[in-house]
C-alpha cells in the first residue's frame, strides 16, 4: 500500500539532482555562510496564525521517514536535523499521522524532548488509519469518536500533552464538517488541542467550521508552480482572520533546481504519477525555473530562497513548511527569511510567476478528488 498514490501524495522536497555549474557551486556556498552567520543565534523573524504565533518559516517533517517512498533516512540524523532547526530558530513543525503511518510524529516527539515548551507541533487526522498497526485501511475518517482516538495516539507518539495545532487533514464527505468542529472542541476542553486548522477543504465547508470553532490555519499546496489558493482560499483566510501553512513550497524541489527536462523518477517515486513532471510537461514548466534563477541572480540567493521568500511576500500570515532531510537544505531555506523585495521587485515577478502557466495536473486523480471537498449538511 506504501506504494498507491493516496499513501505518497504528500511528500515533499529531497533535492535529487546534481550536476550544478561551478558558477552555482560558489554562490551556493556563499549564500549558506551567510545564512549560518545570521541564523545561528537561533533568532528568526516570527509570524502570526490567527493569534498562534510562530517562526516566519517552519519545517515539514514528512518525508523524515521515508524519502518520496523510494529512501529511508538514517532516524538519529533526523532527529538531529530537527534539533538543528530549532537551534537556528525555527519553532514550527508539521506532521500528521499518516506521515510513515505513524513514524514521523515519533520521530519529531524524540527530537523536541528537552524544549516541547518552546516550540509549536502540529498533526493532522482524517485518514482511515488503524491506531495500533499503523494500517492503511482506505478512505477518510473524521467520525467524533475516530478523531478522539487518533488524538490520543498522536499525543502518545509525540511523547506530549497537547497538540498545539490539529487540523483535518482532507474532509470526510460523510461526516458534517460541524461534527468535526464539536469533537476538536471537545479535546480543547480537555486542553489536549490548542488550535484547530483544515487543509484542503472547500470553501463553504471552511467558513461553516469557523462558525462552529474558529479556524487558526488552513493549510494547502501552494508555490509559484501552483497558485490555485489564490482563486478565492487567501482571500477567505483574509477576511477571516485565518492563517495560511503551504505545503510543497518548492514543488517537491522543482523551484530549488532539483529536476529539470531530463529528469526521470524511479519506480514508486510519487512524482512520476503526477503529470506536471511528465517529460512532455517538463520542458514547458522549466520556464518557471528560468525566472527564479534569473531572481537569484539578481539577490544573490539560492533558487529555492526566491520560492520561499515569494510566498512569505505575498500575505503576512503565510508559513510555508519546507521539508527536508539535508542540513545544507535546511539552512538554504531558513535562509530566505534574509531575502526581501521592495514593492516595485514585487510587482515585477509577481507578474512573471503569473505570466508561466503550469503544465500538467499537480496531483494524480485518485488524490486530487479529496481536494476541495464539502463536507455534507448537518441534519
Amino acid at each position: 500500500m506504501t506504494n498507491s498514490p493516496l499513501s505518497i501524495a504528500r511528500r515533499s522536497v529531497l533535492a535529487a539532482a546534481g550536476g550544478l555549474a561551478l558558477s552555482q557551486l560558489a554562490r551556493s556556498t556563499q549564500a549558506t555562510a551567510q545564512t549560518q552567520n545570521a541564523t545561528r543565534a537561533g533568532d528568526l523573524p516570527k509570524r502570526k496564525l490567527g493569534q498562534l504565533e510562530v517562526s516566519a518559516i517552519g519545517l515539514g517533517v514528512q518525508n523524515m521517514h521515508r524519502t518520496y517512498t523510494t529512501l529511508i533516512p538514517n532516524r538519529n540524523e533526523m532527529v538531529g536535523l530537527i534539533r538543528e532547526a530549532h537551534d537556528r530558530g525555527v519553532t514550527f513543525f508539521d506532521t500528521a499521522e499518516a506521515y510513515g503511518p505513524h513514524e514521523c510524529e515519533r520521530i519529531l516527539g524524540d527530537a523536541i524532548k528537552g524544549f516541547r515548551d518552546e516550540v509549536v507541533i502540529t498533526s493532522k487526522f482524517g485518514f482511515d488509519i488503524d491506531f495500533e498497526t499503523g494500517e492503511r485501511r482506505g478512505g477518510r475518517n473524521s467520525r467524533p469518536e475516530h478523531i478522539k482516538r487518533a488524538v490520543e495516539g498522536m499525543l502518545a507518539r509525540l511523547g506530549t500533552d497537547r497538540i498545539d495545532l490539529l487540523y483535518q487533514h482532507r474532509v470526510d464527505p460523510e461526516v458534517p464538517i460541524e461534527d468535526v468542529a464539536g469533537a476538536v472542541k471537545g479535546l480543547m476542553d480537555e486542553g489536549k488541542v490548542l488550535h484547530w486548522g483544515m487543509s484542503e477543504m472547500g470553501l463553504q465547508t471552511l467558513r461553516r467550521a469557523h462558525a462552529v470553532l474558529p479556524v487558526t490555519a488552513v493549510q494547502s499546496e501552494y508555490s509559484m508552480l501552483w497558485r490555485g489558493p489564490e482563486e478565492g482560499v487567501l482571500d477567505t483566510c483574509e477576511e477571516l482572520g485565518i492563517g495560511f501553512v503551504p505545503w510543497s513550497p518548492l514543488a517537491v524541489g522543482f523551484l530549488a533546481g532539483a529536476i529539470d527536462e531530463r529528469t526521470r523518477f524511479a519506480e514508486g517515486d510519487f512524482r512520476g504519477y503526477t503529470t506536471r513532471f511528465s517529460p512532455e510537461n517538463l520542458p514547458q514548466n522549466m520556464a518557471l525555473v528560468d525566472v527564479v534563477r534569473d531572481w537569484a541572480g539578481r539577490k544573490g540567493a539560492e533558487p529555492g530562497q526566491i520560492a520561499l521568500a515569494w510566498l512569505m511576500a505575498q500575505k503576512p500570515w503565510i508559513v510555508p513548511i519546507p521539508g527536508t532531510t539535508q542540513t545544507n537544505h535546511l539552512v538554504q531555506n531558513i535562509g530566505a527569511t534574509e531575502v526581501s523585495f521592495s514593492a516595485a521587485e514585487l510587482v515585477e515577478l509577481n507578474a512573471a510567476v503569473r505570466q508561466t502557466e503550469m503544465a500538467g495536473a499537480r496531483l494524480p486523480d485518485a488524490v486530487q478528488v479529496m481536494s476541495g471537498v464539502e463536507a455534507p449538511a448537518k441534519i
